[in-house]
């Protein structure tokens, strides 16, 4: 899983970069803003073609770099990080919730009908009528479900050290944080 990617020809187009977010607490995306102006230079050098952060709905086709942060908790999350997987050449598991489940898989200690009693059907009433999503029976690392490419953990990672990583990524270099594993 561990590799060095080649540097992204940026002759022709320019690397596509994405984030996404599945069952998380959104902090890794408020780090990643947290990079400032530093984030005009990351833009300067590849495209923002998905993320929480524009008005994008459906995940494109051929990106290049996606962080994905957040758990796999629900069948939204599944489909949504099977069809990323699909279209994106380096998948990277962005903050611990993504890499080991963090808070949100301490749901893995409760069964799904008391997780959803408590939290939807005795709490979340929505036009009188009770709202529940459609769980999984356990919380799942993103590696659980699809092949990552690189980790990058933190709670959340820091702006400088997810600003280094994607400044390793898009020049072809594999990225500093690789001494901790992941994900076996």
């Amino acid at each position: 899983m561990d590799r060095v990617s080649a540097p992204v020809d940026t002759r022709i187009t320019r690397p596509r970069l994405a984030t996404a977010w599945l069952g998380g607490c959104s902090g890794c995306h408020m780090s990643f803003l947290d990079l400032d102006e530093r984030l005009i230079d990351l833009l300067a050098r590849a495209d923002l073609v998905y993320s929480p952060f524009i008005d994008i709905k459906e995940f494109p086709e051929a990106v290049d770099i996606t962080l994905v942060e957040g758990a796999v908790a629900n069948e939204d999350h599944l489909r949504n990080i099977q069809l990323i997987r699909q279209r994106t050449r380096i998948l990277v598991s962005f903050g611990d919730c993504a890499v080991t489940g963090n808070v949100t898989a301490l749901r893995n200690f409760f069964s799904v009908e008391d997780v959803l009693t408590r939290a939807y059907r005795d709490s979340a009433i929505v036009n009188g009528v009770p709202h529940s999503p459609h769980l999984l029976d356990r919380v799942l690392r993103i590696h659980d479900v699809v092949t990552v490419d690189h980790f990058l953990p933190g709670c959340p990672p820091s702006a400088d050290v997810i600003y280094r990583f994607l400044e390793d990524l898009l020049a072809g270099r594999e990225p500093a944080l690789q001494e901790r594993k992941f994900g076996s």
